[in-house]
């Protein structure tokens, strides 16, 4: 039976930064299974990886029928799944009335559906010693006016990976919730478009090669979260400690 990870969102940013971090921290692997809609960037990782192969499913999480290319290829070679990154997220700043509903809706079917979908998916092949790092955001930490549904979608995330990882603690399945600030990703470049990121954001954006490996190092440790940066930290305590409404009218300001 051999030892898989699978890896959504695989094509840039996280996604792609964890499928190195894996390739380097979990020897024992011999396929990484890496899931996106573009197929050429993940080709690159093909080549650029060697000591681990690199498995392509070029695949849209917002289609039906990829869960079921997923499903069948689980079923019918029947690995086990060391590894689930649950990477792939959609991000879309702006008010909520002016922002379609295909978007918005495409928001929650990546960032909750997919995620969820993907996870019920992998579980049954997975084993003691497992690890599920599903990506969470420091969003997740309070409501943020201009970014509701991206806000809401990741405190959903969070919320599931607490409570999941209590399921499974029996069972010796850990689940991390990967929260970092913002990112230096392509990412974040799609989530703002032609709009200005503020002054805070900007202050705080953290190199996407270390919020992955400090996710790694945390998953490694045990930890329910894996927050990256004193100052995202800082951001988590001020968030439990302060009334939302007032931590909501930052966020406005």
């Amino acid at each position: 039976m051999k030892k898989i990870a699978i890896v959504t969102g695989a094509s840039s940013g996280m996604g792609r930064a964890f499928i190195f971090q894996l390739a380097e921290k979990y020897p024992k692997l011999e396929e990484i299974w890496a899931v996106a809609r573009r197929a050429e960037p993940m080709e690159q990782l093909q080549k650029e990886i060697k000591n681990v192969k690199i498995r392509l499913f070029p695949l849209d999480l917002k289609e039906e029928e990829s869960f079921g290319k997923i499903s069948k290829a689980l079923q019918e070679e029947k690995p086990w799944a060391g590894v689930l990154v649950n990477g792939a997220g959609i991000g879309i700043s702006g008010n909520f009335n002016e922002i379609s509903e295909k978007e918005m809706t495409g928001m929650i079917d990546v960032n909750c559906r997919a995620l969820t979908r993907m996870t019920y998916l992998v579980l049954p092949y997975m084993r003691k010693g497992g690890q599920i790092y599903q990506f969470a955001s420091a969003a997740a930490f309070s409501p943020q006016p201009g970014f509701a549904v991206y806000a809401a979608s990741k405190a959903y995330v969070l919320s599931f990976s607490m409570a999941l990882r209590q399921e499974l603690k029996e069972q010796g399945i850990r689940v991390t919730a990967v929260c970092p600030g913002p990112v230096k990703t392509e990412f974040l470049k799609k989530a703002y478009g032609n709009q200005k990121i503020s002054g805070y954001k900007r202050l705080v954006m953290a190199d996407c090669d270390r919020v992955v490996s400090c996710a790694v190092k945390d998953a490694k440790k045990g930890k329910a979260v894996s927050v990256y940066g004193i100052t995202m930290k800082l951001t988590r305590w001020i968030c439990r400690i302060f009334p939302e409404e007032l931590i909501v009218r930052f966020f406005q300001s």
